[in-house]
């Protein structure tokens, strides 16, 4: 049977970098220098003005994409560290369980990247947007692949494209992360062509090649044309990811008002599998509800960090050789796994459904229908008659360093066109709409 090997998963090799110089400065290996790329990133800093959940809140205590993916990160660095120390006598020499941990945080921390504005609210305005551009004739002449991609907005392909092309080495290279870091982002390998039942993959066609690069230096398993099994430690991204949204999207429910004490607590003393010695203490003496649920969220974290590291070395042989068929947490202790799918459904039914989160994302749907109504009306007038209207040189002024010419592929002036708008934040999406839409303020 063929096997991934972890000398070639975790190269240090990276992406446009002729130098290829994988020494290291004492304290600084080449996954932290990774890791910093992300954190001084436009990008990431942006994640701190989008929805994780709830649009446009007031609520300071809410989370926003930046809070989630900086907690991601640490459950994802905890979950490395264990399954390194567990390893050890199987990884390269060179490797250590801090590397093994910063290469999930790095993952982890820019696995929400490529998020539009409005979370995944935003992904579905801009894919129904599509689908009546493409009634109207405004796709023609690009390839089936090309046109699937635009019908089907992905935040994990943007955010492959904004790691590999767009943020520092624009178009050439992006951030040059390393391999290694590079496979561990990729939770979904593969091209439009085999999107999931959700419209999930990995990189649009304007990535393809890259993808091919990445999982050429890693050694992923082919399987099929332009998809490949995912990186052993992507598994372990997608457990922390999962932890920290099952467990968290309650945390804001109760903050809002929208779920009560009692019915969060209870799941989360279900994945802890016992209650803090300090719970009934704190009870006792009445402390605040956020000190109580923090303390029973810490503890549901730390059995689902302890477990899920487990069951990813007791499943090394099949995460190695492709063909695990489960996320982690399913196979992990049944009340643990079973607490988080019960925190999902919970949150799938109280919190998705809130009348406050729903008219907010329809909102959301008018936004962006107006931004692409204007960016890619005026990329499709530029290509098709190579001159402007005054107001489609205003919009397209707005897009500064790489603004499409006349003689760039319709696909390629598209793409840059989301990438202006998915890289918004919701206040300056909504900003910018209302101005669009005459609601000027002036100075």
């Amino acid at each position: 049977m063929t096997m991934m090997c972890w000398e070639q998963l975790l190269s240090p090799r990276r992406l446009h970098d002729e130098r290829q110089d994988i020494s290291h400065e004492i304290g600084r290996t080449p996954f932290h220098k990774d890791h910093d790329r992300i954190v001084f990133s436009g990008s990431f800093r942006r994640l701190g003005r989008k929805t994780q959940v709830h649009p446009l809140t007031d609520n300071d205590h809410i989370h926003t994409r930046l809070t989630h993916s900086l907690e991601v990160g640490c459950v994802g660095r905890s979950l490395g560290m264990i399954v390194g120390e567990l390893l050890r006598d199987r990884l390269p020499a060179t490797i250590t369980p801090a590397d093994l941990g910063v290469i999930i945080q790095t993952a982890c921390l820019g696995h929400d990247i490529g998020n539009p504005p409005f979370g995944h609210a935003g992904e579905y305005a801009i894919r129904d947007w599509f689908q009546r551009a493409d009634n109207a004739g405004l796709l023609e002449g690009l390839t089936p692949d090309e046109r699937d991609d635009l019908l089907t907005y992905e935040g994990n392909a943007q955010g492959f494209r904004v790691i590999t092309q767009i943020e520092y080495n624009q178009f050439n290279g992006g951030m040059r992360m390393t391999a290694a870091t590079l496979g561990t982002l990729l939770k979904y390998p593969w091209a439009v062509s085999h999107k999931s039942e959700g419209g999930k993959f990995g990189a649009y066609q304007s990535e393809l090649p890259l993808l091919r690069d990445v999982a050429e230096s890693l050694g992923l398993l082919p399987q099929g044309e332009d998809r490949w099994c995912r990186h052993p430690l992507a598994w372990l991204v997608e457990a922390a990811d999962d932890i920290c949204y099952a467990l968290l999207d309650l945390e804001d429910g109760l903050e809002m008002g929208i779920l009560r004490y009692e019915e969060v607590a209870g799941i989360l003393q279900r994945i802890a599998g016992e209650l803090p010695p300090e719970y009934a203490e704190m009870q006792a003496r009445g402390a605040s509800q956020r000190r109580c649920i923090a303390l029973l969220r810490g503890a549901a974290m730390e059995r689902a960090v302890n477990e899920v590291g487990a069951v990813f070395v007791e499943h090394e042989k099949a995460l190695l050789g492709g063909y695990l068929d489960e996320d982690l947490l399913a196979l992990c202790h049944v009340d643990l796994g079973g607490g988080v799918r019960a925190a999902k459904e919970l949150a799938r039914e109280r919190i998705f459904q809130n009348e406050r989160k729903a008219k907010l994302e329809i909102g959301a749907y008018t936004t962006l229908g107006i931004l692409l109504e204007a960016f890619i009306g005026a990329a499709h007038e530029l290509h098709h008659w190579g001159k402007l209207s005054f107001k489609h040189q205003r919009v397209l002024a707005l897009i500064g360093e790489n603004t499409p010419t006349q003689d760039w592929p319709l696909y390629a002036s598209y793409r840059r066109m989301l990438d202006f708008i998915g890289g918004m934040t919701d206040h300056y999406a909504v900003d910018l709409a209302q101005e669009m839409g005459g609601k000027l303020r002036g100075d």
